[in-house]
């Protein structure tokens, strides 16, 4: 029997990371990464979720959905979404404090399957055993050299059968270099690769359609977010016009978006991060959303934590092992993925989803 127990904590802190080196796309460049964390307790477990945000995240967990999850049943996570949902509102759903809902929500989740003592995908429902992943990364700071060392660590040594390199460089500017790039990626990773770009929105309608066609020689099959992902009108005039598959949807918050982008046939695959638009509960209907318009789902970033509710789903693609946050997840938990042949494996007898924060190795990056 479950342990009803109501909550009796919610906590947030917020770290940051430094990259291994410089690292930038089409539109923005960094050199750190902040998580932030939130981890809800009852019945002697914690349940653990993060996002990667500002480190205001944390101050709309402690300060606004905190009283609101504490003293609850901790298995009634859709009621509890919805109030934490309807609280935000006057501080804005889109950006900090939908990123905050969301680490709550994975929190919730988590903590729910720790007390079932389940995996958290045989909670949701499982549709798969594994779960297929891309290779991401290939910044555009990245010289010739480090782009090579990290293809080939991904599909030579790991095996993972499809990668993914950022174009769009100076908002666009550089498309030689980008043509470049794509080539020289193709030439590392040989035919049998499936080889992807993001231009992170950097590039104008027919810009976009004019580099697919000069990198046509490179058999690129994703083209992700070669406009702006708010530019609905010209992702499907540029679907229309390339080979390339056109995907999109990593910054969306509520499914309105969603609805929006898939009605407007804008995306051949639909893009969803799970610690932006709502968490676990959210995310799910994402992929409903998805499949009445007869679309697969792609996972954005953070794969530890969009694995067991991609293995809950049928209409699922893949996820991101996104280079930045594949860093921060494995160094710092406990349950960690092996990503080699291309699959993550949730495993069925770890409760919730089976991490464990190594608290005393994050301690010293976290900021006030």
């Amino acid at each position: 029997m479950i342990d009803t127990t109501p909550v009796t904590g919610v906590t947030a802190a917020a770290y940051t990371i430094p990259t291994d080196s410089p690292e930038a796309d089409g539109t923005l460049a960094w050199d750190s990464t902040t998580m932030v964390l939130a981890q809800v307790s009852a019945g002697g477990q914690v349940g653990t979720g993060w996002t990667y945000a500002p480190p205001a995240a944390a101050a709309v967990v402690t300060g606004i959905l905190a009283d609101l999850v504490t003293g609850e049943d901790p298995t009634a996570v859709p009621g509890l979404h919805a109030t934490m949902a309807a609280a935000i509102r006057n501080a804005g759903r889109p950006g900090i404090a939908g990123c905050a809902l969301s680490a709550v929500d994975i929190a919730l989740w988590d903590l729910k399957a720790r007390l079932l003592g389940v995996s958290l995908h045989r909670l949701l429902g499982a549709a798969r055993d594994t779960v297929p992943i891309y290779g991401s990364g290939g910044f555009t700071t990245y010289h010739r050299h480090q782009l090579e060392q990290q293809l080939t660590g991904w599909v030579q040594e790991q095996s993972i059968p499809r990668v993914k390199i950022k174009i769009g460089e100076a908002w666009g500017t550089h498309t030689d270099r980008d043509l470049h790039r794509i080539r020289q990626a193709r030439y590392v990773i040989g035919d049998d690769t499936a080889l992807y770009v993001d231009a992170n929105g950097a590039y104008g309608r027919k810009q976009a359609i004019r580099v697919a066609a000069d990198a046509a020689d490179a058999n690129v099959v994703w083209f992700e977010e070669p406009v702006s992902s708010d530019d609905h009108a010209g992702l499907q005039q540029i679907r229309q016009m390339v080979r390339p598959d056109v995907a999109a949807g990593e910054y969306g918050y509520d499914l309105p978006y969603f609805e929006r982008m898939c009605a407007a046939g804008a995306v051949d695959c639909l893009q969803a991060d799970i610690t932006r638009c709502g968490g676990i509960t959210d995310w799910l209907k994402v992929a409903a959303v998805a499949a009445a318009h007869n679309l697969e789902i792609s996972g954005h970033c953070a794969p530890h934590l969009h694995a067991h509710a991609a293995a809950a789903i049928p209409n699922l693609r893949h996820l991101e092992w996104f280079h930045d946050h594949v860093r921060i997840e494995q160094r710092f938990f406990d349950g960690a993925f092996n990503p080699t042949g291309g699959i993550l494996r949730p495993d069925p007898h770890a409760p919730g989803h089976g991490l464990t924060l190594r608290a005393p190795d994050i301690a010293p990056f976290r900021v006030a």
